[in-house]
C-alpha cells in the first residue's frame, strides 16, 4: 500500500497496479480514490505508463510483457515472496523437481510457478498429494506459498514424505512471519472465546485461515468481515468472551472501528494478546527509493 502511495505522489495519477496491490478491500478503495487504476493483466496499461507489481509477485512473462510495452515498473514484491523465488530458481537450476504447496489460482502461486514452469508442480492441500509424479525422488524439494494455514502446511508435507521420504526442505520458512504470528495468537485467543472476529476481505487466503484455525482451535463460532458494519448483531447474543483479529495487510482502523463497535455492544474489557513483538520492516521498492532519493537531492 506504501509504495502506491508514495508512486501517487511521486509522479502523479494515474498509476497502474496489476491485480491488487493487497488482498483487502478497503485499501484498493482507498488507493482507487487518490487515482490509483488497477488492471488484471499487464496489457490493459497504456504504453509507456507506470505500474505497479503487487506484493504477491508476478513470473518473469509477467516482466517481459511490461518491458515490450515499455511500462516503468515498481516492482512491490514482498521480499518473501522473492525469497521463494529465488529458492525455486535456485532449485531449479540443480534440476530438482519442486513441489509448490498453494492454492490453484492464488496470484502468488502463478508468480512462483512462472520462475520455472518446467521443475514446479502444484500440490493444493492433502487430496492432491497421491497425485503427484516426479522424475526423481531422490531431487526433490518442496516450497510454499507465504499466506497458508501452519498446521495444513505441516500435513500436507508430512502425507508427501509417507511418499518421498528422501524430499527436501526449504532453506528456511517460506510461510509469512506476520501470517504465522496471527495465526499462533489466534490459536490462543480461540481457547477463549466463543466468538472469534477476523478483520479481512475474502479474496485474503491468510485472513481465510485465520477463521479456519479459529473454529479448529475451539471457538464456538468465527467469522470474516471487510470492517464493522458487517458484523451481525446475532453473533454476539448469548456470547460473553469475544476474540479480534485481522489478516496480514487489514488497516489498523479498521480493526479499531471493531473494537469501538464491540464496545457499544458491552465488550469494552480488552486484553491483548500478542505471543510475538513483530519488528521486521520493508523498504520501498528499488525503483521509487532512487527516484525519491533524486527529487529530494
Amino acid at each position: 500500500m506504501v509504495a502506491v502511495e508514495k508512486a501517487l505522489e511521486q509522479y502523479g495519477a494515474p498509476i497502474y497496479v496489476r491485480k491488487q496491490i493487497v488482498h483487502n478491500t478497503h485499501v484498493v478503495k482507498t488507493l482507487e480514490a487518490r487515482g490509483a487504476i488497477f488492471v488484471e493483466e499487464t496489457e490493459e496499461v497504456p504504453e509507456g505508463a507506470i505500474v505497479v507489481f503487487s506484493a504477491h509477485g508476478v513470473s518473469p512473462a509477467v516482466h517481459d510483457e511490461a518491458r515490450q510495452r515499455g511500462l516503468r515498473t515498481i516492482d512491490a514484491t514482498c521480499p518473501l515472496v522473492t525469497k521463494v523465488h529465488n529458492e525455486a530458481k535456485r532449485f531449479a537450476g540443480q534440476d530438482y523437481d519442486i513441489l509448490l504447496i498453494g492454492h490453484e489460482g492464488h496470484e502468488e502461486v502463478e508468480g512462483t510457478a512462472g520462475e520455472a514452469p518446467e521443475h514446479i508442480q502444484l500440490v493444493d492441500g492433502l487430496d492432491s498429494v497421491d497425485q503427484v509424479q516426479v522424475k526423481d525422488p531422490s531431487k526433490l524439494v518442496w516450497l510454499s506459498q507465504t499466506t497458508l494455514s501452519v498446521d495444513e502446511t505441516i500435513e500436507t508435507v508430512a502425507k508427501l514424505k509417507e511418499r518421498f521420504p528422501t524430499l527436501l526442505d526449504p532453506p528456511s520458512d517460506d510461510i509469512c512471519y506476520a501470517t504465522q504470528n496471527r495465526q499462533v495468537a489466534v490459536k490462543e485467543i480461540a481457547a477463549e472465546s466463543q466468538l472469534v472476529i477476523v478483520v479481512g476481505s475474502e479474496n485474503s487466503s491468510n485472513s481465510k485461515r485465520l477463521v479456519e484455525v479459529a473454529k479448529d482451535y475451539g471457538a464456538d463460532a468465527s467469522y470474516l468481515v471487510d470492517n464493522a458494519s458487517f458484523i451481525r448483531d446475532e453473533w454476539l447474543e448469548g456470547v460473553t468472551t469475544v476474540g479480534l483479529t485481522s489478516g496480514a495487510s487489514v488497516p489498523e482502523e479498521l480493526v479499531e472501528e471493531v473494537l469501538a463497535h464491540l464496545a457499544r455492544h458491552g465488550f469494552d474489557d480488552v486484553t491483548e494478546v500478542q505471543p510475538v513483538e513483530e519488528r521486521m520492516r520493508f523498504s520501498l521498492p528499488h525503483e521509487l527509493r532512487k527516484d525519491l532519493r533524486a527529487s529530494a537531492s
